[in-house]
C-alpha cells in the first residue's frame, strides 16, 4: 500500500486531501512523527516552497535511523509498499492586486507589521477588503492556485551515499501538480464553510463563495482538488 505522509498538522486541509483521493492510501501527517523539522517557506513560488516542504521532510525521514520502517508500517522486503512525503503550498491571486497576496496569501496581513508567521483569517481577509476598495466587480477576478509536491522516500539501496547528493536527487525525483480554480472577490465575506478567504471568493459560475458551497462541490471545483486529481492518476498508474 502507498503511504502518503502530508506534510501539515491543519486537520482541515488533511481531511480535505483524504476526501479528495479517497481510500487506498495510508495517511500520515506531521502529528503522526516525533519533532518533524520546521520548513521556512521562503521561495517566490508555489512551486518552489511546496518543493522545498516535501524534499526537506523526505530527507530528514531518512536521517532519523528507523524513523521510515516506523513511520510507513514497511514490512521488510515487501516492494509494493511505497512512502512519499506530500506537501503543497497554495494561495490567492487577485489580479486588480498584480496577483497578491500570492505566495504571502497565509500572513498577508503581517506583511505590514513584520510580525512572524501567518496572519489570522480575520486580519488577512480585512487588507484584502481595505485594498480592493469599491472595485467593480467585473474588475475583481481572481483565482486560488496550488501546488502538489510528491516526493518519494528512497530506500536504502536507492539513496546516493553523500547526503548532499540525496537531497539532490530526492528534489529531482519530486514531482509537481498543479490546479487553479478562476473566480472572482465578493464584497463581504459570506458562509461559515471552508477557511482562509473562502469566504470571500466565488468561484467562476457560481453565485456562493467557497464559504456558501456544500464541501462535496468545493471538493470537485477546488485549486487543491484539481491538483490532487492529476496526483492521484499518477498514483493509480
Amino acid at each position: 500500500m502507498i503511504t502518503l505522509l502530508i506534510a501539515t498538522r491543519n486537520a482541515h486541509k488533511v481531511g480535505e486531501i483524504r476526501a479528495i483521493l479517497g481510500d487506498g492510501f495510508h495517511y500520515l501527517t506531521l502529528n503522526d512523527v516525533p519533532n518533524p523539522p520546521e520548513v521556512i517557506e521562503d521561495a517566490g513560488t508555489f512551486a518552489g516552497n511546496a518543493t522545498k516542504k516535501a524534499v526537506v521532510l523526505a530527507k530528514w525521514l531518512v536521517e532519523s535511523q528507523g524513523l521510515e520502517a516506523k513511520v510507513a508500517g514497511l514490512k521488510a522486503g515487501a516492494r509494493e509498499d511505497r512512502l512519499y512525503v506530500l506537501a503543497d503550498d497554495s494561495g490567492l491571486e487577485v489580479d486588480a492586486l498584480g496577483g497578491a497576496p500570492g505566495v504571502h496569501s497565509a500572513r498577508y496581513a503581517a506583511l505590514d507589521t513584520g510580525r512572524p508567521g501567518n496572519s489570522p483569517t480575520a486580519e488577512n481577509n480585512a487588507k484584502l477588503m481595505r485594498l480592493l476598495g469599491d472595485t467593480p466587480l467585473d474588475k475583481r477576478t481572481a483565482r486560488f492556485r496550488c501546488m502538489v509536491a510528491l516526493t518519494p522516500v528512497l530506500r536504502s539501496e536507492n539513496r546516493p551515499a553523500s547526503p548532499v547528493c540525496y537531497a539532490d536527487e530526492l528534489e529531482l525525483q519530486t514531482e509537481l501538480f498543479e490546479g487553479a480554480c478562476e473566480g472572482r472577490i465578493g464584497f463581504a465575506p459570506r458562509g461559515r464553510g471552508g477557511f482562509g478567504y473562502d469566504p470571500l471568493f466565488i468561484p467562476a459560475g457560481y453565485e456562493r463563495t467557497f464559504g456558501e458551497l456544500d464541501e462535496a462541490i468545493k471538493n470537485e471545483l477546488s485549486h487543491r482538488a484539481r491538483a490532487l486529481a492529476f496526483l492521484k492518476s499518477k498514483l493509480r498508474d
